[in-house]
């Protein structure tokens, strides 16, 4: 039985059914389009974007990079700066041990000093012939210049042979220029009047022609 009510129709039990049945569907795809945003085709498709995971692989390929030349440069910096301490260290090291040898090092003797009179041109041509292994004695040495000039360092002999043929003796032990160079002992001066190259080289000569100026009693 039918029953109707103003401005309505009442359906058959069938379409009832397939009435809720659209109602349920619609209901759902209303549903499902609440939960998406609004958006044309055409917009999404313009939007590039790049998946997630490749974009943070490139950025950590970018940051691995980075790290790495960061790295190697504070290895370089160290690397450098380990050989500049070592070389710092090394030449510390040097200076040091050349301080200590220098330390170490006995000092030079002071140089003897000489009386500048007879006396002292005598002990320091000793000295200079004991060095050279040339002998002769105090005693024989200045008894020698008493007799030929006296002690006078700038004697001439301007009257014997030697004068007369031109090479007088001079010094304290009237010795002629060739005889002096010839018998001149390294370590003196050069000049033949000089009191201690005058004195070493007469005696060089007189050790050789005679076996020592202590053997020498006249002119010679």
């Amino acid at each position: 039985m039918r029953s109707t009510i103003s401005g309505y129709t009442a359906l058959p039990k069938a379409h009832k059914f397939s009435a809720a049945g659209l109602v349920t569907v619609a209901g759902a795809a209303a549903l499902t389009f609440a939960l998406v945003p609004q958006a044309s085709a055409a917009d999404v498709s313009s939007v590039g974007v790049k998946p997630v995971a490749q974009s943070a692989q490139e950025f950590g390929v970018t940051q691995d990079g980075e790290l790495a030349k960061a790295a190697d440069k504070a290895r370089a910096d160290a690397k450098a700066a380990t050989k500049t301490a070592a070389k710092a260290k090394a030449g510390a090291e040097r200076a040091n041990r050349s301080t200590e040898r220098k330390a170490l090092k006995p000092a030079a003797p002071a140089k003897k000093a000489y009386a500048d009179n007879l006396d002292g041109w005598i002990q320091e041509s000793l000295d200079i012939l004991r060095a050279k292994g040339i002998p002769a004695s105090y005693d024989g040495i200045k008894r020698n210049i008493m007799r030929e000039s006296t002690g006078n360092p700038r004697a001439i002999n301007d009257w014997d042979v030697n004068a007369v043929n031109g090479v007088p003796s001079k010094g304290l032990l009237q010795i002629i220029d060739p005889t002096f160079k010839a018998y001149h002992v390294d370590g003196t001066s050069w000049d033949i009047y000089d009191p201690v190259a005058n004195i070493t080289a007469s005696c060089n000569y007189a050790a050789d022609k005679y076996g020592s100026m202590d053997n020498v009693n006249s002119a010679y």
